[in-house]
């Protein structure tokens, strides 16, 4: 159970105190979309691209955006939440944003309502996994590759149903595919593979969520070439690396997919120039 406040439409509540009527659109429909973030004393790490994120997100979702709705708003809020809650030091936050309450699938109202949760996140997360991750295919959702498949949703059923197959099966992580066979994202990364020295992610029309960290990476100077190129099972098999990247942890390497077994020398380096600050 959280402690301390959280932030609804700008006015703040104890964590425990219920907010939500029946008719909240991303109780009904998860009709909305959130960001997760790490906050490093009171900065949001990669806000920049949370913003962007969230902004394309909103957009694609057909929301009325307010004039107020900028970056310094976003950023101050996460930030107000945060020293409210004496987070001084590192903080894991999710801006969850929804529709207006009203209509049927149809909405009768496109005006956003936000809600900031933030709790305190060890500074180990920050250290890249002492042993390798165990990971597996769960099979029994797809993802659809299409121009809804790149947002955080807040319909998140596939993935909460991956997490309880991992947990399940005694999985670290379970992969999703797409309705072609390949490989999508996994239950809360993107992933990368690494390939003859060269390290690969799925473009975002492979139906992976765009994640912030995989855009930091294609978009960085970084030791070694990378490239998006859709992947199949039988890449990853044949791999030389796996490793997955989000927001929160940077780069978790992977080392057991199936019978494929793997090293973490790419992922190493990669970590270390990410939390050096040299990326």
């Amino acid at each position: 159970m959280q402690v301390g406040f959280l932030c609804y439409n700008g006015k703040y509540f104890p964590s425990g105190d219920p907010i939500f009527t029946a008719d909240n659109r991303s109780f009904r429909y998860g009709d909305g979309c959130f960001e997760t973030m790490r906050v490093q004393r009171g900065e949001v790490v990669l806000g920049d691209l949370h913003f962007e994120r969230l902004l394309a997100s909103l957009n694609l979702l057909h929301f009325d955006i307010p004039a107020h709705f900028t970056k310094t708003f976003f950023l101050r809020q996460i930030a107000d939440l945060c020293h409210k809650n004496n987070l001084t030091d590192m903080a894991r936050v999710r801006f969850a944003v929804f529709r207006a309450d009203g209509g049927l699938y149809e909405p009768v109202n496109n005006m956003p309502s936000y809600l900031i949760q933030a709790s305190e996140l060890s500074s180990t997360v920050l250290e890249l996994n002492e042993n390798g991750l165990v990971l597996d295919i769960f099979p029994d959702a797809r993802k659809t590759s299409d121009k809804f498949s790149s947002i955080k949703s807040n319909n998140c059923l596939p993935y909460v149903m991956g997490a309880m197959y991992a947990k399940q099966h005694g999985f670290n992580e379970v992969l999703l595919l797409n309705q072609y066979g390949r490989v999508a994202d996994s239950t809360i990364a993107n992933v990368c593979m690494v390939h003859h020295k060269t390290i690969y992610t799925p473009p975002l029309t492979e139906g992976g969520v765009c994640g912030v960290m995989r855009k930091h990476l294609l978009r960085s100077e970084l030791p070694f070439k990378m490239e998006e190129k859709p992947l199949t099972v039988e890449d990853l098999e044949n791999a030389d690396e796996i490793f997955l990247t989000n927001a929160i942890q940077g780069i978790r390497w992977v080392g057991l997919f199936r019978d494929s077994s793997y090293g973490n020398a790419t992922a190493a380096i990669l970590h270390e120039v990410l939390f050096d600050g040299k990326v």
